[in-house]
């Protein structure tokens, strides 16, 4: 069930970065900006967040399921590795360092 709401949750952070690009556009156009960026990056990181929040749920399914057959098997349960868990934060982590970057770009192409 961790993995699970990890997933949604990444799921919720990609549609929200995703739709930022749209809530600095329509800032710009309230305050009259005489030219009007483009914020696309916001929705390849919210894209980016969105898929590994998919496929962190298509995965945890997937290995509940194969838990639940080895159980009513009558087998025991395999300890599982940390690898998904160490790959997740590395990726989490990359994508807020692109993020970071992203947005002091964002910053200092405004001034």
């Amino acid at each position: 069930m961790a993995w699970i709401r990890t997933g949604l949750a990444l799921m919720g952070f990609g549609f929200v970065v995703a739709r930022f690009g749209l809530f600095l556009q329509e800032l710009q156009t309230a305050q009259h900006a005489a030219s009007v960026q483009s914020y696309g990056e916001s929705l390849w990181f919210g894209t980016a967040l969105i898929g590994a929040g998919i496929a962190m749920n298509l995965f945890s399914g997937w290995h509940h399921a194969r838990l639940v057959r080895r159980m009513n098997r009558g087998q025991e349960a395999q300890v599982h590795s940390t690898g998904l868990a160490v790959a997740t934060s590395l990726f989490l982590a990359l994508v807020g360092v692109a993020m970071a970057i992203y947005l002091i770009s964002v910053h200092y192409s405004a001034h």
